[in-house]
């Protein structure tokens, strides 16, 4: 278990990207073979733009105002199609780990 924490900050430091940029890229790699396909750059470009949506969209109440929910989503899939993510399921994906993560946000503050 110590080697897989190690080769995790390994892996985020190689990236140059924050804990909560990793669980995006994280998030969009679990989709087919797209870390093949788009590389670990572009995927951490992505990454670190969603923190930066999603930090300026949440709310305290977000999760459960769907009409916040729905400019979010928006806003995620433009920036998956500005970067050519073939897959439009991540959406949802991301969504759901910005629930998580945001929980986290909140509980830090």
């Amino acid at each position: 278990m110590a080697k897989q924490i190690r080769d995790s900050s390994n892996r985020d430091s190689d990236l140059g990207l924050k804990d909560d940029e990793m669980a995006f890229h994280d998030a969009l790699v679990v989709h087919g073979d797209v870390q093949n396909l788009m590389g670990d750059d572009v995927l951490s470009t992505i990454a670190h733009d969603l923190v930066g949506i999603i930090r300026n969209s949440v709310t305290i109440d977000w999760a459960q105002k769907e009409s916040v929910r729905a400019k979010m989503r928006t806003r995620i899939k433009r920036l998956l199609r500005k970067y050519g993510y073939p897959l439009e399921q991540a959406t949802e994906t991301v969504i759901e780990q910005a629930e998580q993560i945001s929980r986290d946000w909140t509980e830090a503050a």
